[in-house]
């Protein structure tokens, strides 16, 4: 079986930091690799795999201000769908782009839908549909109107966090510095439940930033650090009490959430999306309603098994379970 594996540009592959959809990419081709099929991955040219890189974008977009998103994202597409007749079956991790190539090649096409964010992106979507197999990352995040192959959550390689069985009291917040990521929420959670918060993540919405989160910073309780990688960051997703998750808005996936509680750490999060899918209520965290709740969830966080909420990650979210999915996908496309 041979596979080109696209991945997005937005950043390196896989990221330095943050960079969600190129994290997924990276992890299920080195588990597809580690299996023994035959992947190229299509990526920038300063990504670091184990399988073939076939790569023209110079640097990602996001490091590199240098780099035109629209065109090198083309010239990206361009050159990989000008190879697709030597490829089994083509993954498109990179979003809806792809499929305007997608109908002048003969390869099947495989394309991640890393979350379905509008109604205004279904007609790139809709009108390809018998000839792109799409991938749902959660029940909660499939289009009514889209036809799908398959539903598959994301899985992350657990063995590489790191386990914390005490934690700490303080809570915790991982994600972009944004309005739907319940910045300000966990703020207030923190403070109702009197204990200190460490915020960490890209500042995506500056006005809000800097309106909504710095006025509430201090040495102390709350406290913001930016952008982690590496050790920092694996310590920081397991010595928290908890995981703040109160987003506004109906989240696809969270990676952030099963790599908590990959470390040991419960989620408290607003039930929204695909939050029911990732937290089995009273095991691995808690779903919230209100903030009343949230603040409440905060005091039985204590009261959960660190080990299990580790297990509940190993059982379900694994990344060998994620590339045994995508395996079997790809066998049913190739033999129909």
């Amino acid at each position: 079986m041979r596979i080109a594996m696209l991945a997005p540009i937005a950043w390196r592959t896989p990221p330095r930091q943050y960079g969600p959809w190129e994290l997924v990419t990276s992890l299920l081709t080195e588990a597809l690799v580690a299996r023994g099929i035959h992947v190229t991955l299509f990526a920038t040219r300063d990504s670091v795999t184990s399988a073939t890189l076939d790569a023209i974008v110079p640097a990602s977009y996001g490091e590199d201000p240098s780099i035109d998103a629209k065109v090198w994202e083309y010239r990206h597409l361009a050159h990989l769908f000008a190879q697709a007749s030597q490829f089994d079956l083509i993954h498109n991790q990179a979003d809806f782009p792809a499929h305007a190539f997608a109908p002048l090649v003969a390869t099947p096409v495989v394309t991640t839908v890393h979350g379905f964010s509008s109604e205004r992106i279904l007609p790139m979507y809709k009108p390809f549909e018998d000839r792109v197999h799409f991938v749902a990352i959660s029940a909660a995040d499939r289009h009514p109107k889209l036809r799908y192959a398959a539903t598959i959550h994301h899985g992350i390689d657990v063995d590489s966090f790191l386990f914390d069985p005490a934690g700490s009291e303080r809570l915790l917040f991982f994600g972009r510095i944004h309005p739907d990521k319940g910045a300000a929420e966990a703020i207030a959670a923190a403070r109702s439940a009197r204990c200190g918060l460490d915020m960490f993540g890209l500042v995506q919405d500056h006005d809000y930033h800097a309106q909504r989160i710095v006025p509430q910073l201090d040495a102390t309780q709350i406290r913001f650090h930016g952008l982690v990688g590496g050790e920092q960051r694996l310590r920081a997703l397991g010595s928290a009490r908890a995981l703040l998750h109160l987003i506004n808005f109906a989240e696809p996936f969270g990676l952030s959430v099963v790599e908590a509680m990959a470390s040991g750490t419960p989620v408290i999060a607003t039930r929204r999306g695909s939050m029911p899918e990732l937290i089995e209520d009273g095991l691995n965290g808690f779903l919230v309603d209100t903030p009343a709740e949230a603040a409440a969830a905060v005091e039985r966080a204590g009261e959960l098994d660190r080990a299990a909420v580790r297990q509940s990650v190993a059982r379900k979210f694994s990344v060998e379970r994620m590339a045994d999915d995508y395996v079997a996908l790809y066998r049913s496309i190739l033999a129909a």
